[in-house]
């Protein structure tokens, strides 16, 4: 009994540091040092995906201390000089019954709310604003479509550098703008080969495929900026195109869609310079 009491202990110390320790260390729409856990939430759908898997991280470990103490057991009280003299049952109809119906409670269990994420996940609502996300070697260019403007988003800190007054690796020159509080539908796109876009704060990561429009949506419920990666191994600078949302409140962003509108309308020259330059 004294060795269960202190596999216990461990088991609930190791789900605190991973459960527990990881929401006070994950960053809001970056990654923090030391950082256990998912990021920040900053939408319902991220909200959903973390419920689902704290609620699953718990339902493993008790599976796992469950089926530890029927080892112990085994272990203990069924070996040769404990038990010298063993039984020769064979079967058991209420056991079998029970280790058959047991488990398919807790995948029905566990399938409901899996049903309920992936249907709010794809299915997307009516859209405040659409940008085009296309996936490039090796940068993303954006798309707005309902303001007829395009631009291209670019590492904006040299790889070698290690000081950078922006995050290393996942800052960019021209950034992603969306409202807050906003349906963002995101068609997603590859030009070449297929990366993936992702924004793990959003909790949304879909493939860009080359030749096939994909789509996905998130709708933030708080203004900042986030960050994300290409998460598809997409050739020798996979590792230098981030991604990087901004969101703001309703005017900043309809003040920036005028500006950007002047910016980026005759910018159809300056787009090789561009690829050149991630190059």
């Amino acid at each position: 009994m004294l060795v269960h009491k202190r596999l216990a202990a461990v088991a609930a110390a190791i789900v605190f540091l991973v459960a527990g320790g990881g929401v006070a260390l994950a960053g809001m729409g970056q990654p923090s040092p030391w950082q256990m856990g998912f990021q920040q939430s900053a939408t319902q759908v991220m909200d959903d995906i973390t419920w689902f898997h704290n609620v699953l991280l718990w339902l493993i470990v008790a599976i796992t201390a469950f089926v530890l103490v029927l080892l112990l057991i085994v272990i203990f009280r069924f070996n040769a000089r404990a038990n010298p003299t063993p039984s020769k049952t064979t079967h058991n109809t209420f056991i079998e019954v029970l280790w058959t119906l047991v488990p398919v409670v807790i995948l029905v269990a566990i399938a409901v709310p899996s049903f309920k994420l992936l249907f709010l996940q794809t299915t997307i609502p009516p859209a405040d604003v659409t940008v085009k996300a296309i996936g490039k070697q090796w940068f993303w260019s954006y798309n707005y479509p309902d303001s007829k403007f395009e631009f291209d988003s670019l590492l904006a800190c040299d790889r070698e550098r290690i000081k950078c007054e922006q995050p290393r690796l996942l800052a960019v020159d021209n950034e992603m703008v969306v409202p807050v509080n906003k349906n963002i539908r995101v068609q997603v796109i590859g030009a070449e080969v297929i990366h993936a876009f992702a924004v793990p704060s959003f909790g949304i990561k879909i493939d860009a495929i080359p030749g096939r429009l994909n789509e996905t949506w998130f709708k933030a419920n708080r203004e900042g900026v986030y960050y994300g990666q290409c998460s598809e191994l997409c050739g020798k600078d996979h590792a230098y195109m981030p991604i990087v949302v901004r969101v703001v409140s309703d005017k900043d962003y309809a003040t920036w869609l005028e500006q950007a509108k002047k910016k980026y309308a005759s910018t159809d020259s300056e787009r090789p310079t561009a690829l050149a330059a991630a190059r």
